[in-house]
């Protein structure tokens, strides 16, 4: 880090600080109507009570802390799960188009989730737990597969996990064939991903498997350059290879399973944010795609969120907007690297 060129530390520090910017005016978006200066002086005043107070209504509070700010974080949450999973996955793999429902988790997480949508409505938090236990479940089964001899190749593991997608995502269709027409609605809503019903206990539920899995990886992130160069090289460089993959797997499937059973399917931010901060700062060094993956991917979700709570007088599903920015943008960087994202 000391040889880093001044250019570069610039664009990592604007990266580094670009969340909070994006925090305070996320938090002064919404449908109720609340002045910038009403909605900012009611969150400090909470935050530095009692050196300095405000007068606010239980109305404005409960707008302020009730409903936007567990949804910014769980946004900023969510973005860091997704974009730091794909930067990971892309380098373990050595594939600019891996991401981390290559592995199954989505698939198995709509599944899940699905089946507790339609045939558990009376089960309270029940599409949250089935939605993150058959993520998980659609990984363990993938990475079993793969395994072969005491060794996981990645070619097995990325084709187990095609393979376990197509059954998770035929047991879905089965699902929605059964469903009752009035619960379908709320299969395809989740499908299409959303913050919409966020509250605290999605936060709660979610944020330690995320914090948790980011914060090993982040420590592990230089094991992602050495694991990048393959496994013989690896190996001769003294690294355990099935360790450090497993591990690494392992982080990135409970950060992305625990943001999907909370917000539904989101997609593209983990194949678009990582390039983004490849060509950005000039460098596929994991020790800073790592972070400022976290930071960019937070950011991401968080204005996404913003835009389909505000465009409309009725709310979009986040992924469609994350699609909608993500889909052209990639087909922009691969036109622009003539076909060659890998850079």
């Amino acid at each position: 880090m000391a040889s880093t060129p001044v250019w570069r530390r610039g664009r990592f520090l604007f990266l580094l600080l670009l969340p909070i910017p994006a925090f305070f005016l996320s938090l002064l978006i919404g449908a109720y109507p609340l002045p910038p200066d009403v909605a900012l002086n009611i969150f400090f005043s909470k935050l530095l009570y009692p050196i300095f107070q405000y007068p606010s209504t239980p109305v404005q509070e409960s707008v302020i802390f009730d409903l936007r700010l567990p949804r910014i974080l769980l946004a900023m949450l969510g973005g860091i799960a997704l974009s730091v999973s794909g930067a990971s996955l892309q380098s373990l793999f050595k594939n600019p188009l891996v991401d981390s429902y290559i592995l199954g988790v989505s698939a198995g997480a709509g599944l899940g989730a699905s089946i507790g949508i339609a045939f558990l409505p009376d089960v309270p938090g029940s599409p949250q737990i089935l939605s993150f236990a058959f993520g998980f479940l659609a990984f363990l089964i993938s990475y079993y597969v793969a395994k072969s001899k005491g060794e996981t190749p990645v070619v097995s593991l990325v084709l187990a996990g095609v393979i376990v997608t197509a059954l998770f995502s035929a047991g879905l269709s089965i699902i929605k064939f059964f469903t009752d027409v009035n619960r379908m609605a709320g299969v395809v809503y989740w499908l299409m991903g959303s913050l919409a019903i966020t509250g605290w206990s999605a936060v709660l539920s979610s944020a330690p498997f995320i914090i948790v899995s980011f914060v090993l990886i982040y420590l592990m992130r230089w094991r992602l350059n050495v694991l990048s160069m393959g496994d013989e090289e690896a190996k001769s460089l003294g690294v355990n290879v099935q360790r450090d993959r497993l591990i690494i797997l392992i982080a990135t499937t409970l950060m992305v399973s625990a943001f999907i059973s909370v917000a539904g399917v989101i997609g593209w931010v983990g194949l678009v944010i990582p390039h983004t901060i490849r060509m950005f700062i000039g460098t596929p060094d994991n020790r800073l795609i790592v972070p400022m993956s976290a930071c960019l991917g937070s950011v991401f979700l968080l204005l996404a969120d913003d835009i389909a709570r505000s465009v409309t007088s009725f709310e979009l599903p986040v992924g469609v907007i994350t699609t909608l920015i993500g889909a052209p943008f990639f087909l922009y960087l691969l036109k622009r690297r003539g076909g060659n994202v890998w850079k």
